[in-house]
């Protein structure tokens, strides 16, 4: 998981180069496996030099940060009409599975550049995800456009909340062969439901705001 940005030249050919290594990596570890794929290869099999597929990528970790970025970009895509105005647990759960639909189709070697990035012997990689994780998380919370103010008590709650409800639908839909994802669906709509009803008691939720009201009337 990343937040790098992903530039496009205007006027560039609307598939990049940058794009095509990453196709063409998925469609060899679709057919040898993650960690078989061999930059290399790609840029025989793109018919480019290395030179440039090294000019967009330093090895095969920034690729799989590229893929990850996909995701990220369809979470932060544009919203149905009256967005803003759906409940919180339903605003969530649009943005995450926009995250998991984009990538469920290659949902085998996506659960394998996870694990190759958590080896542990690869501080290189897992250390930075977990850095990667914290902001995607944070940027879940932007494109569900929770209200509570960074800093608060109430968001470090959600950051915690949501990193292990994004962990736990992660281990879900890592497994999840079903048509349209299903399992990972349910998971993830009975998860929020149980969240939406205790985060109401946490400090600067709506029990807080009944409790001032009742207050200010006695």
């Amino acid at each position: 998981m990343t937040l790098i940005a992903v530039h496009h030249d205007p006027g560039a050919d609307e598939t990049s180069l940058r794009d095509r290594v990453v196709d063409e990596a998925l469609h060899q570890a679709e057919q040898h496996g993650w960690e078989a794929v061999r930059l290399s290869e790609v840029g025989t099999r793109l018919e480019v030099p290395m030179a440039a597929v090294l000019d967009e990528f330093r090895d095969l970790d920034a690729v799989a940060n590229a893929w990850f970025q996909r995701g990220l970009e369809a979470m932060l895509a544009d919203t149905p009409d009256g967005f803003a105005h759906w409940p919180e647990a339903q605003r969530l759960e649009h943005c995450l599975l926009a995250w998991f639909d984009a990538l469920a189709a290659h949902r085998r070697v996506t659960v394998a550049m996870l694990r190759t990035k958590a080896h542990l012997p690869h501080l290189h990689t897992w250390v930075p995800m977990l850095f990667d994780l914290s902001r995607t998380v944070q940027w879940w919370r932007e494109a569900a456009r929770l209200p509570t103010p960074y800093g608060t008590r109430r968001a470090q709650v959600e950051e915690l909340a949501l990193t292990a409800l994004f962990l736990a639908t992660l281990a879900v839909w890592a497994g999840d062969a079903s048509d349209g994802q299903v399992r990972t669906r349910r998971f993830l709509e009975k998860r929020l439901a149980r969240g939406s009803r205790w985060m109401t008691w946490v400090p600067g939720g709506h029990a807080d705001d009944r409790s001032r009201e009742a207050a200010n009337q006695i």
